[in-house]
């Protein structure tokens, strides 16, 4: 998929929804988001990761998990049991592609297909802004917490995720 056509469609869903927004062009070298923050003064604690999630049994349920970059998904603990599963894992690029129509360092909530549950974990809901994927990897999209809250499928999760330990 183009990031024309992923950027397209996620801002035709955010249309869709009314919500608060503002996209943020990025180079696409710099999407992934470490290298976005340092390169563009962002916040890890305030930028929010999308992360697509399968449970590995026969179904492959996913779901896009939306945690602070500053944190950890639980994808053993929380996930997995939310997605009904004995095991789950991060989705491959080829299988995010497949199900989602976006790259990896692009995905977002907004405009995914209706069958993919939204997870928030709560902390992002305490940022007065984040900034998240865009569909594609040349913009990101910066709102406020509530914004992601709106979506169809979006559930607010406590502990979704859990704090990274300080490095020593």
């Amino acid at each position: 998929m183009s990031t024309e056509a992923g950027s397209g469609a996620v801002l035709d869903h955010l249309a869709a929804l009314g919500v608060a927004y503002e996209v943020v062009e990025c180079d696409p070298d710099f999407a992934d988001t470490a290298q976005f923050c340092e390169r563009y003064g962002y916040s890890m604690d305030a930028s929010a990761n999308a992360i697509c999630v399968v449970g590995k049994s026969a179904e492959r349920p996913m779901a896009c998990c939306v945690v602070l970059a500053s944190t950890r998904l639980d994808v053993n603990g929380v996930v997995r049991r939310r997605l009904g599963t004995r095991k789950a894992s991060f989705a491959d690029a080829d299988e995010t592609i497949a199900r989602t129509g976006m790259m990896i360092g692009g995905v977002t909530p907004f405009g995914l297909p209706a069958d993919i549950p939204v997870w928030i974990d709560s902390r992002v809901m305490d940022c007065t802004e984040v900034i998240v994927g865009g569909g594609s990897r040349d913009c990101k999209i910066l709102c406020p917490p509530a914004s992601l809250a709106e979506l169809p499928t979006a559930e607010v999760v406590t502990d979704l995720a859990k704090a990274i330990p300080p490095a020593d």
